[in-house]
């Protein structure tokens, strides 16, 4: 095998790896992106909770499309999940300030995540122009080795 070829696959493996990469890069964005979404959706519920009087009148949901009238007891405290399946209790300036750590931590994250996902996309595109280089070269020398004999 000559060295071309080797450097042929080679390109083809890295390739193969980088689309991987890609894909994995991809499906992280998504998951950052459903974060935010959710997070932000938090955000604006607390603070149409600050504007609301005691003994509001709400529509809360509660899974599947279904929702529930329920009576505003408070909004001075609520209960925000810090992880690992643990909440803890916090005034709503508290609450919203943790929500909005949380979102600008998941800006810099999906931020980071598309340059990785911009870098190795780029490099996919190097590969692939390499390999197309390699391919035209490998069919020249096939063309004039069969004219040969």
């Amino acid at each position: 095998m000559s060295s071309e070829e080797e450097t042929f696959r080679r390109l083809v493996v890295e390739l193969r790896i980088l689309e991987g990469t890609a894909e994995a890069l991809q499906s992280r964005i998504n998951l950052v992106n459903a974060a935010l979404a959710e997070l932000s959706v938090a955000n604006m519920t607390l603070e149409g909770l600050e504007a609301e009087k005691k003994e509001a009148s709400l529509v809360v949901p509660i899974g599947g499309g279904s929702y529930i009238e329920a009576t505003l007891r408070g909004a001075d405290k609520v209960i925000v999940g810090v992880g690992a399946g643990v909440a803890i209790e916090k005034t709503i300036k508290e609450a919203k300030e943790n929500l909005e750590n949380r979102l600008s931590n998941l800006e810099k994250t999906r931020t980071s995540l598309h340059q990785q996902l911009t870098q190795v996309v780029d490099k996919i595109g190097d590969h692939r122009a390499q390999l197309e280089e390699m391919t035209a070269k490998l069919r020249r020398e096939q063309a004039k080795s069969v004219r040969k004999t």
